[in-house]
This record gives structure tokens, C-alpha cells and sequence, in this order.
């Protein structure tokens, strides 16, 4: 029996998390009227090289186009879904209807339930909702077994911090720690990551004078910062603020620290804005978010968490023209709704950016519609990972050589 599991282990490939570029994914939010159809948008995420994406919903049809691709991805309980799913009843109802039919095709591996609740303009009428919501989603979730497979978070902005600067004085809003701290045991409970969506745009824009563009660029030349109280280097603003996170769940709730990982759920710089708005252009967001492909392709931690790897989410994939505030909000897309790119990226991810372990990595088209009802034009689905005859006829192989050298074994 040993013996067999040598060879097996020598045969197998090596898990797709294993590589650093696959910690990096995309949102693909749809607050527009002229987006193209899921299918486009798989072809451009088979072009960037990115096989994670994050939904802020749960639109049964663009699960559907999604399936039997391989991308792995984080979908949405929207807000307004939250008083809902927060009775055990409600909850059971929506992931049997919602989630469970879309698997195990389609590749779900977190349910976000909400999206900055907590510093939202609904806070004080969703606040309340949401710690129940995840709780009887998790529950839903492992009475169908699959608990294991779908873990259960919610997103936040840095806006939960009370301060961020320097990363080690970090701690969260004492009026959120009433909510916060039985959020960080349902996480340290359940094994799911603390999603921060943290945007070094925000911070430079807000005060251009007093903080350094390169530094909010991520550019690797920058001297960096230092945290006089930790000792610790920064090299840029991006890992500054995800430990000023990890400082302020270790304020609030020292055990959850141990086992909570940390990660953005959102990050991206706008190619264009208002006229107040210090720093939205082309040039800026595509040295950062090429910048911040080549900070997870490293596949290094942060100053405060080397060894664990950090996993990001850019924001976004197109520009959506529908979202409401300032025009930068309506340009973080790396393309515009035509396809064409918003601006030319200075980098490039390796190709192994796949949550596929079939290797491969070509599209491939296949027959079937996405449930857009948008005719010939969005027919079939466009595969990141191997096709499904691929898969069966490398294990078939597989199977045939561990018998062959089981037989030489004897």
C-alpha cells in the first residue's frame, strides 16, 4: 500500500493553489445597461489568465454560464436578500434553490453575504441581519454536506477601522465590536477568510499631498515604509493595509487571530474620474493594477504574514455605467463594455493563473446557451481549463500506468 501511494503521488499533478499566480481573480460586477454576454466576458478572462472571479449575485443564468469552465467563484447574497436568508427556513430555501442546483458543474467556493454592511447607508437595518444570515447559510449549507465545499464570509471596507496607520496601532470602530467579534468566531469556527476590499486609490486621493503616489502604485522601486512600533517594512500601501487588518482582529479577538486569514476582496484604481479627482487616469491604474498582478504572482505573504500567501480580487472587469456616486466609480474596469481595453496593462500573469487541475488551458467551445436569451451570438460556453473529454482520457491513462507499474512492483 505505501508503494501505491508513492506512485500515486508521484503521477498526480500538482494542486492548482500550489502555483502563486492562481490567487488572483477578478470581480465581475454588472451595474450597466451595455455589457456584453457571460460568454465574452469568459473569453477576456481566458485572455488575462485569471480562473477566479467574484459575483455580487447569484443570477441563476450567469452560474449557468459559468459551468463546466473551471473558473472557481465567490457569489454574492445581495443586501437586499439579507432579512431573508437569515432564518433558518429562508436560508434552507435559497441555497436549495439558488446554489445546490448550480453544483457541483459550476465551481462555487465562498458565498459573500452582503457587501460592506457594516459601513454602508443601510448599516443600522442591515447590521443586524448579517452575522444570522452567514450562520444560517452555513447551516444550510452543511445539512446538504456541503459545508466543506462553500465556506461562508461577508466583504467589509477599511471603513470597520478606527485607524490604520501605522499598521500596528490598527484597531476596528469600538461601536462595530459588538458585531465584529462574533463575526471573527463564526470564522475562526468555520474556517472561512475575513474579506477586506481596500483601495490605496481612496487614500491618496483623499490627501494626494501627505501620501506617495508610487507608494499607492505598489511600484516595486519605492523605498517603502516603515512601522516604528513593529519594526516591520512596507514596501507598499496595499500589504500596509491588509496588516493594519490583521492588527485590529488580533485587538479584538486575540484567539480568531490564529486562524483567520485575511484577504482583499477588492482592489483597483479608476482610469478616469472627476475633475476633483487627484489621480484617475489611465496611466496610474494600469501601473497599479498591473502592479498588483505581478504582487500576487510572487506568491509572496505580507511584512506581518509572510508565509501565507496573499490572495487579491482586482475590480474590476468592465466599466460599468449604471453605478451611482463620482464618474471614477463608473471607470475601474480593466475594459470597456465593447471588449476593447481600457488601457494597456504593463503586465502579464504567467499562464498557469488556473483553478483548473486538469492543466490544459486553451478555450474551448462547446454547445449550450448561458440562459441570457441573447440568441446565436452567446451560444456555448468557453472552457478555461481542459474539456471534460480531456479529463476523462488523462485519468484513464493515469489509471493504466499505476496498473502497469503495480504490476512491475510485485
Amino acid at each position: 500500500m505505501p508503494l501505491l501511494l508513492l506512485l500515486l503521488m508521484l503521477l498526480l499533478p500538482a494542486a492548482p493553489e500550489a502555483t502563486s499566480s492562481a490567487l488572483l481573480g477578478i470581480s465581475y460586477g454588472r451595474v450597466a445597461n451595455n455589457l456584453p454576454p457571460t460568454t465574452s466576458a469568459l473569453q477576456l478572462l481566458a485572455g488575462l489568465g485569471l480562473g477566479r472571479v467574484r459575483l455580487y449575485d447569484a443570477d441563476p443564468a450567469t452560474l449557468r454560464a459559468f459551468a463546466n469552465t473551471g473558473v472557481e467563484l465567490i457569489v454574492g447574497v445581495p443586501d437586499e436578500c439579507l432579512a431573508a436568508v437569515s432564518t433558518p427556513s429562508g436560508a434552507s430555501s435559497w441555497v436549495r434553490s439558488v446554489i445546490q442546483p448550480a453544483l457541483p458543474a459550476t465551481k462555487i467556493a465562498i458565498l459573500t453575504v452582503g457587501n460592506e454592511v457594516l459601513t454602508g447607508d443601510n448599516s443600522s437595518a442591515l447590521s443586524r441581519s448579517l452575522l444570522p444570515a452567514m450562520q444560517c447559510i452555513h447551516d444550510a449549507l452543511a445539512q446538504l454536506g456541503l459545508d466543506k465545499q462553500v465556506s461562508v464570509t461577508t466583504a467589509h471596507n477599511l471603513g470597520v477601522l478606527a485607524t490604520s496607520y501605522p499598521p500596528s496601532s490598527a484597531y476596528f470602530r469600538k461601536d462595530l465590536l459588538p458585531i465584529l467579534c462574533p463575526i471573527l468566531d463564526f470564522h475562526a469556527r468555520t474556517g472561512s477568510p475575513f474579506l477586506v476590499n481596500a483601495y490605496p486609490y481612496f487614500a491618496y486621493a483623499g490627501d494626494s499631498t501627505s501620501v506617495d503616489l508610487e507608494y499607492a502604485l505598489l511600484e516595486p522601486g519605492h523605498g517603502g515604509v516603515p512601522d516604528p512600533s513593529s519594526g516591520l517594512h512596507y514596501p507598499n500601501m496595499l500589504v500596509a493595509q491588509v496588516d493594519a487588518v490583521y492588527h485590529a482582529i488580533a485587538a479584538a479577538n486575540r484567539a480568531a487571530a490564529r486562524a483567520v486569514e485575511v484577504r482583499v476582496s477588492e482592489t483597483g484604481w479608476p482610469s478616469a474620474g472627476d475633475a476633483n479627482e487627484t489621480g484617475a487616469t489611465p496611466q496610474n491604474a494600469a501601473r497599479y493594477n498591473g502592479n498588483v498582478m505581478r504582487l500576487v504572482s510572487e506568491g509572496k505573504g505580507t511584512p506581518l504574514r509572510p508565509d501565507g500567501a496573499l490572495r487579491v480580487y482586482m475590480f474590476a472587469l468592465f466599466n460599468e455605467n449604471m453605478k451611482p456616486g463620482p464618474s471614477s466609480e463608473r471607470n475601474y474596469g480593466l475594459f470597456k463594455p465593447d471588449g476593447t481595453p481600457a488601457y494597456e496593462l504593463s503586465y502579464h500573469l504567467p499562464k498557469e493563473n488556473t483553478t483548473s487541475g486538469a492543466g490544459g488551458g486553451g478555450i474551448t467551445v462547446a454547445g449550450g446557451n448561458n440562459g441570457h436569451g441573447d440568441g446565436p451570438q452567446d451560444a456555448g460556453y468557453y472552457s478555461i481549463s481542459a474539456s471534460p473529454k480531456a479529463n476523462v482520457g488523462w485519468w484513464a491513462w493515469m489509471a493504466a500506468r499505476v496498473a502497469v507499474l503495480m504490476l512491475m512492483a510485485l
